[in-house]
């Protein structure tokens, strides 16, 4: 059976002309809806925007479903939405306007339940074209537009809206013709009565008219000088606008936000920080101001054992070479000297899941080796995992662990640098809270304090902040930070251990994330909720049990030198100190170079400042443009007045 990323497909859901949408199951036996945008269709110019952007959107509207994975850049770009929300998969075809067919049910069912998954057969029919562009979140259409009956009226502002719904310019009007001139009314004709009178001899002294005319006055000239001072007051003005235009034509927007980090000089490379705090939140709001302080401390951990899978009675081997399995989740540092708190199931599973996960990746070796099918797998381990013991060398050992550090970007499969190797310090059980300390072999890093007392409440809104990664391929696959606003629903218990329960998550390695505080502080760790049917990292565990652990370990939760330097660079920056913060950032950034954001804010703060600067003496030039505009102005009215007095005087 086919699969993509971490999911495998257990029966077709239902097609369209672009894609077909497919049930499928993951590495931890969740269950989702796929939705795969056909080949045909991906290379067609548009379509695979539009299947992007529709996902995204659907993530981003109010009330819409989020996807749990995708792949946009796939040959069949694809997304995963969980099955316990609805068939997301087909919500997405028909947000993008798709006939969707439900798949006929009487052949189908999963591979465990002895069902056939036979594929569609046929070639996807050719794409006219792009999909049409929208401004924003695609809408079902329950039927084709109906056509208009005439070219909308021209108007002297933006287009009307309907028309940016569709596809190419706007259709012109024509213009109207011109009306045939109208016939005057025929003039009827003056009767002639007789030949005209010859005029009376002229006599001048009985004219009407004044045989001596006074001489006129000369005309005054005021249109003349109001006209000249118009001119003068026109040049003068056009004079200070170019001017001003002139000594500002290079000068940037001050007030343009950073979309992208600029270098402070020429020489100075720019820094490349694997989240941005300011593309995830509000530009300079107290949200991007809490995710620049916690994000440095973030850590990708993966964890890989290796043992031997035997029979529980013989103790002989039924697989006569090593199995490994991995883990990966997300961790936090809490010292500088490289302490951090993680998922306890994620680097120290119990017996019960080593075993399953260990006898789940023999069964996957085995298809490999054309020994089983991948319908069998499931079947295999129901089959076998009571019969077997995970061991190490000797019947009587324990499996071999290894675990590894990485910040900013991490790539999955790493052992050597930037990987950091770690050790287990503390474990706690799943029942007594699930967290574990390790020990990174690396000081100086950057550290996040912990809020035991940070209030969480039902309704209230969080921010989460984990590694999360799009990629298909599973060993090498490459984790960067994400943040996400949840809401919490409620709460939940697991022994004697109380946690809150959130209404989305950030994907399979985010348990052990960080829920953060509005100063950027651990209000909790992200947290498996076991009791849900697919276990998804949908939790948040109180600080205060993460407390706990650190006082049993004897570890104290404390920030560097480095660390409260970069704090008080940050607080410079978002205060609008930009020398302050250039100067605090950079020493952090040269104590920790691990922490890429304080190297990054810091370009960002030189930047700003450069643009302040700009900002000045474009105003003091417009100033003395205006003051110079101005002077010419008063003399030209001067002139102008000086003028007409002396008129009046002759």
């Amino acid at each position: 059976m086919q699969s993509v990323g971490p999911y495998r497909f257990t029966h077709m859901l239902g097609t369209c002309p672009v894609g077909k949408a497919w049930a499928a199951i993951d590495e931890q036996g969740r269950f989702v809806t796929v939705a795969v945008l056909d080949a045909v269709a991906a290379s067609t110019p548009g379509w695979r925007e539009a299947f992007a952007g529709t996902a995204n959107a659907m993530s981003q509207r109010p009330g819409g479903q989020a996807f749990a994975y995708a792949d946009f850049f796939a040959a069949e770009p694809w997304a995963a939405y969980p099955a316990e929300a609805g068939q997301g998969a087909e919500k997405l075809f028909r947000a993008l306007g798709q006939e969707y067919h439900p798949a006929p049910t009487e052949n189908s069912g999963s591979p465990e339940d002895g069902g056939s998954t036979e594929p569609v057969t046929g070639v996807p029919r050719q794409v006219s074209g792009p999909p049409q562009s929208v401004s924003g979140p695609p809408q079902q259409v329950s039927a084709p537009p109906q056509p208009v009956s005439g070219a909308p009226l021209p108007t002297s502002g933006a287009p009307f809206a309907p028309w940016a719904l569709h596809a190419g310019g706007l259709p012109t009007v024509p213009p109207a013709p011109t009306p045939s001139p109208a016939t005057d009314a025929p003039q009827s004709p003056a009767p002639v009565s007789a030949a005209p009178a010859d005029p009376p001899p002229y006599d001048p002294f009985n004219a009407s008219a004044r045989r001596i005319k006074p001489s006129e006055p000369p005309p005054r000239r005021t249109g003349l000088w109001a006209g000249l001072a118009a001119l003068v007051l026109v040049a003068a003005v056009g004079s200070g606008v170019a001017i001003w235009s002139i000594a500002g034509k290079d000068q940037p927007d001050p007030y343009t936000p950073p979309t992208a980090i600029a270098t402070a000089s020429s020489g100075d490379a720019a820094a490349e920080p694997a989240l941005k705090p300011w593309a995830q939140a509000t530009l300079y709001s107290p949200e991007e101001h809490a995710l620049a302080v916690a994000a440095p401390s973030l850590v990708f951990i993966e964890a890989v054992f290796t043992g031997y899978v035997r029979d529980t009675r013989t103790n002989a081997l039924v697989y006569p070479r090593p199995v490994s399995f991995i883990r990966r989740c997300s961790g936090f540092v809490v010292s500088p000297d490289g302490h951090a708190v993680t998922n306890g199931s994620c680097v120290k599973p119990t017996e019960g899941h080593a075993r399953w996960l260990a006898v789940d990746a023999l069964a996957r070796v085995l298809v490999q080796e054309k020994k089983l099918s991948a319908a069998q797998i499931s079947t295999y381990i129901a089959t076998n995992l009571a019969k077997v013991r995970f061991t190490g060398v000797e019947p009587t050992t324990e499996p071999t662990s290894a675990v590894y550090g990485q910040l900013n970007t991490a790539k999955g499969n790493v052992t050597e640098a930037p990987a950091i190797p770690a050790e287990i310090v503390r474990s706690l059980p799943e029942d007594s809270g699930n967290t574990a300390l390790i020990k990174l072999a690396q000081g100086g890093l950057p550290a996040v304090e912990l809020n035991p007392s940070a209030s969480l409440a039902a309704d209230a809104s969080v921010r989460i902040l984990a590694f999360t990664t799009t990629d298909v391929v599973f060993r090498n696959a490459t984790y960067r930070p994400q943040s996400k606003l949840v809401t919490i629903t409620g709460t939940s218990e697991r022994g004697p251990v109380s946690f809150y329960l959130i209404n989305e998550d950030l994907g399979t390695v985010s348990h052990g994330g960080i829920a953060l505080d509005p100063a950027g502080r651990v209000a909790g760790l992200i947290y498996q909720d076991q009791a849900s049917p697919d276990r998804a990292n949908r939790a948040v565990l109180p600080a205060s049990t993460i407390a706990a652990l650190l006082a049993e370990a004897g570890v104290g939760n404390a920030l560097g030198d480095s660390d409260k330097l970069y704090r008080g660079g940050l607080d410079a920056y978002f205060g609008g100190d930009s020398s302050s913060a250039i100067t605090q950032l950079e020493g952090a950034a040269a104590a920790s170079p691990a922490n890429l954001l304080a190297q990054a804010y810091r370009q960002n703060a030189a930047e700003r400042q450069r643009l302040e600067s700009a900002s000045r003496a474009q105003s003091d030039t417009l100033v003395l443009v205006l003051v110079g505009s101005a002077a010419v102005l008063l003399i030209a009215l001067v002139v102008l007045v000086v003028m007409l007095v002396r008129r009046r005087h002759h």
